[in-house]
């Protein structure tokens, strides 16, 4: 049987581990909004937001942008509420 390849994505970031650090978080960003071909005037401003305030901003930015194809855990209460 031939089935058509259905594309997937989906990447765990343990924000109480090294990957979780505001630095690791935009570039995973950047490099999920580059590979869907987005233009860098495009990737900007969603950057700028990320950066606008303190990490819960940065977190719940990068969530609201990405949760379909990134899952962000964490045992940090003031992230989960």
């Amino acid at each position: 049987m031939i089935r058509k390849r259905v594309e997937k994505f989906e990447t765990i970031v343990n924000l109480d581990g090294p990957d979780g650090n505001a630095f690791n978080l935009i570039g995973l960003a950047i490099r999920i909004m580059r590979d869907s071909r987005m233009t860098e005037e495009e990737i900007g401003p969603i950057v700028k937001e990320m950066k606008s305030g303190d990490y819960k901003n940065l977190v719940m930015t990068f969530d609201s942008y990405f949760k379909g194809s990134v899952i962000l855990e964490t045992t940090n209460e003031e992230l989960l509420s």
